[in-house]
């Protein structure tokens, strides 16, 4: 278990990670990356029970699957820092037959990842059937989901949401990214989603709320609170409210930054803003 201070430097190195990773190849998405920073940070330095002996079965560990799959860089640089695979392997991302694909995909056997996530919505219902497999198997640990705000637009989340609290999975913990925008503008705009809280609690989920999703001390007591919820009949949801471009000053509060590379200037404020902690690859 790291302090706080630890995971504060952790978080810091990451969005280095994050930065350089995207301006190398101009391309990626950086916005929504730095905004869950503290959320990966705090996932598997002190939340998930796993191990980096990686295999695709999972028996006996937690489980993590990311369905908003463009984050990729922050996913990357937290599991080649959590020790998964080599540090220096981030220089790859997005180069041809690298294993560190714009989104996440499985072919290449990169260690951490159990779903191609490049499509939206689809995150959900596979996490429920490695939750059902594991209850099935007698597996008493967790499966953890991370999912966009804008995602939740796509209607095959819906029906597993539907399907999880009507089957009762209370094995899942999953958490929505609330930054309130998408790549063509804020999420009330292309699509008001209403009361997603009220909208999950009537689909039989048990919905928890962390204010301040770039606080890691508020992610930490959030995320833990969310364990104490497992295993009581009801799927577990965290609305986790996050600010896109989080610790890049201009990056910050807009859309957009969703899909789009720092040029060298921009680079260099945000690495200035992120001095390194852990060291660059």
């Amino acid at each position: 278990m790291a302090n706080i201070e630890e995971l504060k430097s952790f978080a810091t190195q990451v969005r280095r990670d994050i930065v350089r990773q995207v301006h190398k190849v101009s391309s990626g998405h950086p916005g929504g990356s730095l905004g869950c920073t503290e959320f990966f940070t705090v996932l598997y330095n002190e939340i998930m029970e796993y191990s980096t002996d990686f295999d695709m079965d999972g028996k006996d560990e937690d489980l993590f699957f990311l369905s908003n799959g463009h984050i990729s860089p922050v996913f990357y640089s937290v599991l080649a820092r959590s020790g998964y695979f080599p540090v220096k392997e981030l220089n790859t991302f997005r180069l041809i037959n690298s294993r560190l694909q714009g989104h996440p995909t499985t072919h290449e056997g990169l260690p951490g990842i159990r779903i191609a996530s490049g499509s939206l919505g689809q995150g959900l219902s596979v996490a429920l059937g490695a939750a059902q497999a594991k209850k099935l198997n007698g597996d008493k640990h967790l499966v953890y989901t991370l999912h966009g705000d804008g995602e939740l637009q796509e209607g095959q989340n819906w029906e597993a949401i539907m399907y999880a609290g009507g089957k009762k999975v209370d094995n899942i913990i999953s958490t929505v990214d609330l930054n309130g925008q998408q790549i063509d503008g804020s999420t009330d705009k292309v699509l008001n989603m209403g009361n997603i809280k009220a909208k999950f609690e009537a689909f039989g989920w048990d919905v928890l709320e962390i204010k301040d999703g770039n606080n890691i001390e508020q992610v930490i007591a959030g995320l833990k609170e969310a364990k104490e919820h497992t295993g009581k009949g009801k799927p577990v949801c965290v609305l986790l409210t996050t600010v896109m471009g989080h610790g890049v000053d201009f990056m910050m509060h807009t859309h957009e930054w969703h899909g789009k590379a720092p040029n060298d200037e921009q680079l260099e404020s945000a690495l200035a803003q992120n001095p390194e902690t852990l060291g660059d690859y």
